[in-house]
């Protein structure tokens, strides 16, 4: 069967992947030069890393049996991670029992409510009845309000902005289950991978080589324009030309799909339209020197522009990044936001500011290269009952189908819940029956 993929992200190619390992004949489209989405990389200051960050968990399977494939699972290296926490303007250790039984914001029986709190959430397997209550009620349920007011909704705050209230508990309930089983994994610690030799653009690189050696083409640079039923197939355009397939798989995000899919019914466009993304200012920081030996620092002052302070050179050896020290300022807005459209240096003047209030021994004398990526699609919010209102995979036009980060309806996006999505769609497309063909008589 000859297959379409439009959307070169790790969604797309690894559904490709899986296609043609299965004998069939798989065209990818991919509008940027190079593969990868949200994984691809780009230049900072000399050095070749990834956009945005990335980190590979020790409960990662789908992800590492991807990699395995690739030949690549050796050349993982893993770092015992540590974590930080910016609260009421000062930095604190929050790495394990003994920085969790001194940290100063929560009072004793906060801390044994909170750890018993995480513990229960984790143990949770049916995600489905927590899409019925918010994150702020399950986790006051779960904890009282007061540490909900000191911890979690500052927290949800920097990463889902002024939804953070419309938010299911089953979004917190994901990220809770998915660090709960890292340490599980780890052996009670925190283990942390991340890709030699360049990260997440060693991985997509040799995984375009291992897509055409498998005789998929890759067209990149591609944009496409359409995708429309024709004579009992589907035709794909593209200001390059156009294809005939027996099916199209979509992977774009469900307002952007609905723009080249014309022959969506008004019902799935309406789901497509009621999808609420989150998107991201993401500033790439590269540093003459280390901020803090944490990883991740958590942020729940409300005064800070950004998320978090994710510091890659606390897992990633210096030696892959020019001795140079690279750290990510992410800002998560919504998908109109006009803050996604700030110029680059308003960005690098308020982000800067932020890391020298944060940081007394900071000095913008360290920054050897500061750099901005924007998204304005990056995760869907899961709002109450969210898995009942998706679009459909399965369109009503036979032969095209749509898939996304949208459809991560138990998990929060990583790139392991991205390969587990793919797999389960290149199943549910092997499943399929193949659509009676139109002959067309003249």
């Amino acid at each position: 069967m000859k297959y379409a993929v439009v959307g070169g992200g790790l969604l797309g190619m690894t559904t490709a992947w899986n296609l043609s390992k299965a004998g069939h004949d798989v065209t990818i489209f991919e509008r940027a030069e190079s593969c990868g989405g949200l994984a691809s990389a780009w230049e900072l200051g000399g050095v070749v890393w990834d956009r945005h960050y990335h980190v590979t968990l020790a409960s990662d399977r789908n992800l590492r049996a991807m990699l395995a494939a690739l030949d690549l699972d050796t050349e993982l290296r893993w770092i015992k991670a540590r974590t930080g926490f910016y609260v009421d303007g000062a930095l604190h250790p929050f790495s394990g029992i003994r920085d969790y039984l001194r940290f100063p914001p929560l009072s004793a029986w906060q801390k044994l409510r909170l750890g018993r709190a995480i513990q229960r959430a984790a143990k949770i397997t049916d995600w489905r009845p927590l899409e019925r209550l918010t994150a702020v009620q399950w986790l006051t349920q779960l904890c009282g309000r007061d540490i909900v007011e000191r911890i979690w909704l500052p927290l949800l705050r920097a990463k889902l902005g002024s939804s953070a209230e419309r938010a299911s508990a089953a979004f917190i309930w994901a990220i809770i289950a998915r660090m709960y089983g890292a340490r599980r994994t780890g052996n009670k610690q925190e283990l942390f991978g991340y890709m030699s030799g360049g990260g997440y653009n060693r991985t997509v690189r040799r995984f375009e080589e291992c897509l055409r050696m498998a005789g998929v083409r890759i067209r990149t640079g591609c944009s496409v324009t359409s995708v429309e039923p024709y004579d009992g197939r589907i035709s794909v355009a593209a200001a390059e030309g156009t294809g005939i397939f027996d099916r199209a798989l979509v992977t774009l995000v469900p307002p952007l799909a609905a723009r080249i899919c014309s022959s969506l019914s008004p019902h799935e466009r309406a789901l497509c339209a009621g999808v609420e993304y989150q998107g991201i200012i993401c500033a790439s920081v590269l540093l003459t020197h280390a901020l803090t030996p944490y990883y991740i620092t958590n942020i729940a002052d409300r005064d800070v522009p950004f998320t978090a302070v994710i510091e890659m050179t606390a897992l990633v050896d210096r030696s892959e990044l020019g001795g140079k020290s690279l750290v990510y300022l992410p800002k998560y807005v919504g998908s109109d936001d006009p803050a996604l459209h700030w110029d680059d240096p308003d960005v690098e003047k308020t982000f800067l500011g932020a890391l020298e209030r944060m940081h007394s021994t900071f000095s913008r004398d360290s920054v050897a290269a500061f750099r901005v990526s924007r998204v304005p699609y990056v995760f869907p919010i899961p709002t109450l009952d969210y898995s009942k209102r998706l679009p459909p995979m399965r369109t009503s036009t036979p032969g095209l189908y749509m898939a996304s980060s949208a459809h991560i309806v138990n998990g929060t996006l990583n790139v392991n819940e991205t390969v587990t999505l793919a797999n389960a769609v290149s199943a549910m497309l092997e499943a399929e029956p193949a659509e009676p063909r139109l002959e067309v008589v003249a």
